[in-house]
C-alpha cells in the first residue's frame, strides 16, 4: 500500500459498497485498502476514503431513489472525467444523478452530479 496521502477527502456512506463502486468506476480508483469500515481509493495524488458512517448515525439517514440531493453543504468535490456523455452513463446506472447545465471555465466545461447517497459532486471535462 502506498504511504500517506498529501492530499486527499473523506466521504462518508450509508452503503460502503455502493459508495465504493460508484466511485470507483466514475473517477477509475484504483483501491488500495478496503475493509468493513473504510476503503481507500487512490486516485492519481489524490486518495479519496470512504468511510462507513457508524451503525447508530446510519440508523437515522434515509437514502432514496433517486437519492434527495445533499446540496447544503460548505464544501463541493470535483473531479476530472473523460467525457460528461460516459460519465452520464456511469452516474445514472450507479444510482447516482447526472444535471446537465454545463459552466465553461478557463481550459474546461463543468456539471454537477450527486452520487448515489445525493452528495454533489462537480464533474470536469477538460478541452483540447
Amino acid at each position: 500500500m502506498p504511504g500517506p496521502a498529501q492530499t486527499g477527502a473523506v466521504i462518508y456512506a450509508k452503503n460502503l459498497r455502493a459508495m465504493t463502486d460508484f466511485y470507483g468506476e466514475l473517477l477509475s480508483g484504483s483501491v488500495i485498502h478496503e475493509s468493513n469500515e473504510f476503503t481507500v481509493l487512490q486516485l492519481g495524488d489524490f486518495q479519496l476514503v470512504i468511510h462507513a458512517m457508524p451503525p447508530h448515525i446510519a440508523s437515522m439517514v434515509e437514502i432514496s431513489t433517486p437519492p434527495e440531493l445533499r446540496e447544503d453543504t460548505a464544501i463541493k468535490l470535483f473531479f476530472t472525467v473523460s467525457s460528461f456523455e460516459w460519465a452520464t452513463e456511469v452516474v445514472n446506472r450507479l444510482g447516482g444523478i447526472m444535471q446537465s447545465q454545463r459552466w465553461h471555465g478557463t481550459g474546461f466545461t463543468a456539471g454537477n452530479a450527486a452520487d448515489c447517497e445525493g452528495n454533489v459532486l462537480q464533474l470536469r471535462v477538460f478541452k483540447d
